[in-house]
């Protein structure tokens, strides 16, 4: 054979180190450069030369660590192979290396090195050309890609000079290649075209790599679990769709390798498909009276509630196939809307799962993510079902008044079709991407007010409004419920402590104002705290005296609290009486645990001068009593308001003032010079106390227009009469809602009188029974009745102002 263009190579050598493989000659490989001979070689050689000889190198293959700080030379394997430096990659972070990409040309042999420092350079002699043998390029170049086991068979064919010699060592291994794949190829079924070049690689790993044993226990134990989620599958009665979903995805399964990313998604969907409770659901207790005894043991009041609970029990006895109703409670905190959801679930024998909605504002919470997306998961009613594990429970859509809206989409608008008995026997998850049958959960929402909640969901929902308490009624839930929590949270026996319903009573009138009872719970546990704190003292001052040389008078004195003054400790408080013997509390050990009083009743005293009146509103929180007051001056006819009043209370403020400038005459109200035009040389001033509060509505209009008659007449308002109502230009008195807890809290404030709208006169109904008793009310059409129920002897002026003012 003719030898064409032999490549001559340079007779001395600068030597490149390696010790990540061996390169043959005609092949290509890349090789990091750290230690500092080889760094030395790359800068003074490739990067500083501009000749084609300085591109060529001699790489040798080196056992030891190259970046090893040794001083000294290491031995140097005597054959290697001249290399052309194709590219050079650098950088300085985290510390200076380089990347070489070298092609193999030809192998030499090490004659003399003639130079150790900075780098290694050495007298070489040539062994072969790289035209010799074109044929063989290939097969040289797939043997250096084989894996560090063949690292000292590579050496050898390196050394071998003679072409018999490089045959008689490639052949066996190439033979033993084919074996190898013949063998696999027997033992594994026919595989589409895209399978076949996945697994390929898998039998050279095999005979190379030796620690495959364990890789194959792994895929073994994999093989198990893929069999026994077929197994699930096959057992787990879903419908038809989601059967052939995850009969498609198992197959899916089955093909991949366990290091694509989408193994892990696959399996996890699986999983995830055979724990939910396609067909599992739990037997209702139909036991309509034992339910009643459960609600009422459970909750105190509440009647229309439980009404409502019974009557799906009732129907759901004679209707076996009912679906469940969608029910939201709606009321101010502490009322017992949650509680009321699991105490229904207990009634009726299903598991009960709660879903805290406040502040969700991605509709994938609701829907579930696509598949698709890295960390994608199931919403949270698919994730809830898998929770419980039944296809029935009750799911409680914790404020569901207070959901947010975001790029992300609307999660009220998701709730559309869960909360929809006609659409939710067909929800489909985004993640499942099968249709779940959800006609069967009974979803219960709270809220604390419907104002906030998208139409199209409320009408989907059937309201029941769960408004607040009495003081009767707090107080008994105070002694069923919370006093008896508080004393097994804190330790404590009715044999220790004993807190009278008066002094229940003082605690809500004086330390709270609230429609629940959180706060009030909250001051019972004060009270519990401070009586902890005696007992335990008193039990280690029993322990101290039972010491022997101990006085019994020592350390002696004790009262309920620290600083208590003793003429204001009860003697059945000392804790020096006989265990048995509980501590009680009454007015004075209450000042003294929880402080002053932090409500007064301060009513009278804000009526005592004229242009001051009191109305009632509804918030979120429940009832409340509101003060209007008014003042006027000299000024040009300007009206002034303040309080952080929204647009509709400005605008009856101003409607207000435009009926009583419209009836000045028939009055007799004056402004300061006598005037019938009542803003002729005079400002107006409305003030509504608590300015950090935001308030509006149309239902102070009343109570506006009876401060500003208060006002212009002189008169004072009756201190004990309340009001609420909206009014028109013609002195209509309209209707507005939240009467109960408006209602209420006039009755929590002490008043004896309420001036309502004539057409809210059907709402008393639901007013308790001993609140109705204690409280008069006045149903007014209009405003001239409601200035008469709200002076004394009514309002009917027939003398001038002065003269009436000279009588008060």
């Amino acid at each position: 054979m003719s030898l064409v263009n032999p490549i001559q190579i340079p007779s001395r050598l600068p030597l490149l180190l390696t010790h990540e493989g061996v390169l043959l000659p005609g092949s290509t490989m890349r090789t990091s450069v750290d230690s500092p001979r080889n760094l030395q070689l790359v800068r003074s050689r490739l990067l500083k030369g501009t000749s084609l000889q300085s591109t060529i190198l001699g790489v040798i293959p080196n056992t030891p660590d190259p970046a090893s700080d040794a001083q000294d030379l290491p031995p140097l394997h005597r054959i290697g192979t001249a290399a052309l430096a194709v590219q050079v990659v650098g950088s300085n972070w985290p510390k200076p290396h380089y990347t070489l990409l070298i092609t193999g040309l030809c192998r030499f042999q090490i004659v003399q090195v003639v130079k150790e420092k900075p780098y290694p350079v050495a007298e070489v002699e040539q062994l072969d050309r790289l035209e010799e043998f074109p044929n063989t390029c290939k097969t040289r170049e797939e043997l250096g890609e084989l894996s560090e086991q063949f690292y000292k068979y590579a050496v050898q064919i390196l050394d071998a000079v003679s072409l018999e010699e490089r045959f008689k060592m490639t052949i066996p291994l190439l033979v033993r290649q084919i074996e190898g794949l013949k063998l696999f190829q027997k033992t594994r079924k026919h595989k589409q075209d895209d399978e076949k070049r996945v697994i390929a690689i898998r039998p050279i790993r095999r005979i190379t790599h030796i620690p495959g044993a364990l890789e194959d226990e792994d895929e073994d134990e994999d093989n198990d679990d893929i069999v026994m989620l077929e197994k699930k599958i096959r057992t787990s009665n879903m419908p038809e769709q989601a059967h052939k979903v995850c009969v498609k995805e198992i197959k899916r399964l089955k093909k991949m390798p366990q290091s694509m990313p989408e193994y892990a998604l696959t399996r996890n969907y699986l999983e995830l498909m055979v724990e939910l409770p396609w067909n599992k659901s739990t037997t209702d207790r139909l036991d309509i009276r034992a339910a009643r005894i459960l609600l009422d043991n459970d909750h105190y009041a509440m009647e229309k509630l439980k009404k409502r609970v019974l009557e799906y029990l009732a129907v759901r006895q004679l209707k076996n196939n009912l679906k469940g109703p969608i029910l939201c409670f709606v009321g101010p905190p502490g009322v017992g809307k949650t509680s009321v959801g699991r105490s229904v679930a207990k009634t009726l024998g299903r598991e009960f799962h709660r879903i805290a909605l406040g502040g969700v504002c991605d509709q994938s919470d609701i829907r579930g993510h696509r598949r698709t997306y890295v960390g994608s998961m199931p919403g949270r009613i698919i994730n809830g079902l898998k929770t419980v594990g039944v296809n029935n429970p009750v799911f409680l859509l914790d404020e569901v008044d207070k959901l947010g809206k975001s790029l992300q989409g609307d999660p009220a608008a998701a709730l559309l079709e869960v909360l929809d008995p006609e659409q939710n026997h067909n929800f489909t998850d985004h993640y499942l991407n099968v249709a779940f049958d959800l006609s069967q959960v009974l979803f219960i929402a709270t809220a604390n007010t419907t104002a906030t909640i998208p139409p199209a969901l409320l009408d989907r929902m059937e309201i029941i409004q769960v408004p607040g308490y009495t003081q009767e009624e707090k107080i008994e839930i105070a002694h069923r419920h919370l006093i008896p929590k508080q004393l097994e949270q804190h330790g404590l026996t009715p044999q220790q402590i004993q807190i009278p319903q008066v002094t229940t009573l003082d605690v809500i009138t004086r330390y709270t104002r609230e429609a629940g009872v959180r706060s009030l719970d909250r001051k019972l546990g004060a009270i519990c705290r401070a009586v902890a704190v005696k007992v335990a003292e008193g039990q280690h001052r029993e322990a101290k005296l039972d010491r022997p040389g101990v006085a019994e008078g020592e350390g002696g004195k004790e009262h309920i609290l620290e600083d208590a003054k003793p003429d204001s400790i009860d003697d059945t408080t000392d804790l020096g009486l006989p265990p048995e013997m509980p501590i009680l509390i009454d007015f004075h050990a209450l000042k003294d645990i929880l402080g002053p009083p932090m409500y007064e009743m301060e009513v009278s005293e804000r009526l005592s001068q004229p242009g001051v009146a009191i109305g009632l509103a509804w918030t979120p929180l429940g009832g409340e009593i509101m003060f209007v007051e008014a003042s006027r001056m000299d000024g040009e006819g300007q009206l002034t308001l303040t309080g952080q009043l929204g647009d509709v209370m400005k605008e009856s403020a101003h409607l207000a003032i435009s009926w009583l400038r419209s009836n000045a005459k028939k009055y007799h109200l004056t402004n300061a010079s006598g005037s019938f035009d009542l803003l002729e040389n005079t400002d107006i001033h409305l003030h509504f106390p608590a300015g950090a509060v935001t308030k509006d509505g149309p239902s102070a209009g009343v109570t506006i227009a009876t401060c500003l008659a208060s006002l212009f007449s002189g008169r004072l308002v009756r201190s004990d009469v309340a009001m609420t109502g909206e009014i028109t230009l013609r002195g209509l008195v309209l209707p507005v809602g939240g009467i109960k807890d408006k209602v209420l809290a006039a009755h929590r404030a002490g008043l004896k009188h309420v001036i309502i709208p004539q057409r809210n006169e059907k709402d008393l109904e639901e007013i308790p029974g001993n609140v109705r008793q204690d409280l008069s009310f006045v149903t007014a059409s209009c405003l001239d009745e409601v200035l008469n129920a709200a002076f004394d002897g009514g309002f009917t002026v027939k003398t001038r102002p002065g003269l009436l003012n000279s009588k008060l």
